[in-house]
């Protein structure tokens, strides 16, 4: 089995792979349009066959964009981490339309070694070469590559602000029309941050609340869960109801996020003089999703139990503990062998007529 950090990686390169192939047959076709029924290019003299073209162009491409996106992933992503959107975008087009073109003129003077029996030093190869780099095919070419280069990143990058599983659903028209879904919630909220914020002042308080998202995706992704919504110093994450109580997930991930931070104490203490503490309410239930808005579209949640897991997390102070999970919720899972499981009685909710069950938890051994 794949683990969820593997094919969330996965999911982000194969959108490169498909685009490259895409753009490769259009190109094929457009190239076929042009040259007609020739048999070479005129502009070199080169052999031209479609046939063969039409196969080898878009296979080479649907591997170069898998490269070149297994690298966007992998590397370059985390090196431009903390760019702008655009300057991401401008600064990667330049370096991988920078490799692919060093890729392109090597292989053209290995290919003219190869042809005229000479070394890769000798002036009739270079001379080949230069007459071929300064050629309008050669740059027409390159140019399309570039183009190529440029959508892969934009749609990359739209898909990391957006979040990669609600751009495939908006283009897979998932919540088109509204549907009905069982989710397990988990509203997490930063302790004291009204004070946190008065003594960091705003924009330190913000380069810290960065961080703090930063190091809590890691655990959300491991944990296969999806990020809802930021509100404030409030983080939403939500789970299908089969993934978010299978082998205890969604618990397993708020105390993986505790481990995170804890790891990163001296790191904050240094920064910031402090180290961020949360605390979380934890429910599940019906709810309604589908797509909204007319401006500015998006995927949106409804039903009572966002409204319900909200209060449970809004009880953690009154109750003096980190987490807070609904009875509906303990009975779904198999937490017994994990976790101690204390009952704290029922609770009255504000805007609800029913009390409800509420238990908090603690793990026997950290090992998150």
């Amino acid at each position: 089995m794949l683990s969820p950090v593997t094919k969330r990686n996965i999911s982000r390169i194969i959108p490169f792979g498909i685009i490259w192939f895409l753009f490769s047959i259009v190109y094929s076709l457009l190239e076929r349009g042009i040259i007609g029924n020739l048999d070479h290019y005129p502009a070199t003299g080169n052999p031209y066959n479609f046939n063969s073209n039409i196969l080898i162009t878009p296979i080479s491409a649907l591997l170069t964009g898998l490269l070149i996106g297994t690298a966007e992933i992998m590397y370059f992503n985390k090196l431009f981490l903390l760019k702008s959107f655009t300057g991401k975008i401008i600064y990667k087009t330049l370096i991988y339309f920078g490799i692919i073109t060093l890729f392109v003129l090597s292989l053209t003077v290995l290919s003219n070694s190869f042809q005229l029996h000479a070394s890769v030093f000798s002036k009739q190869v270079w001379n080949n070469v230069w007459i071929f780099f300064f050629n309008y095919s050669f740059w027409g070419v390159e140019i399309f590559i570039a183009s190529i280069i440029l959508v892969s990143l934009f749609y990359m990058e739209v898909s990391e602000n957006l979040g990669v599983a609600v751009l495939n659903n908006f283009f897979t028209g998932k919540y088109h029309s509204p549907k009905e879904e069982e989710r397990v919630f988990m509203f997490l909220d930063m302790k004291s941050s009204t004070t946190i914020a008065e003594q960091l002042g705003h924009v330190k308080y913000f380069e810290m609340l960065n961080k703090y998202y930063a190091d809590l995706s890691g655990p959300i992704i491991k944990y296969s869960g999806e990020i809802y919504q930021y509100v404030g110093d409030e983080v939403i994450v939500s789970w299908k109801l089969k993934s978010g109580i299978q082998n205890n997930t969604c618990i397993r991930c708020f105390f993986a996020m505790k481990e995170s931070l804890r790891k990163q104490t001296s790191s904050y203490n240094e920064k910031f003089g402090l180290t961020p503490e949360f605390k979380a309410g934890f429910h599940y239930g019906k709810v309604t999703a589908g797509e909204i808005g007319v401006i500015k579209k998006d995927i949106t949640f409804t039903g009572d139990v966002l409204n319900t897991t909200s209060r449970i997390q809004g009880l953690c102070n009154t109750h003096k503990v980190d987490i807070l999970v609904s009875g509906q919720l303990i009975e779904k899972m198999n937490l017994q062998i994990e976790f101690q499981i204390t009952d704290l009685g029922e609770a009255e909710l504000r805007g609800r007529d029913e009390k409800i069950k509420l238990y908090t938890i603690h793990p026997f051994e950290n090992k998150f």
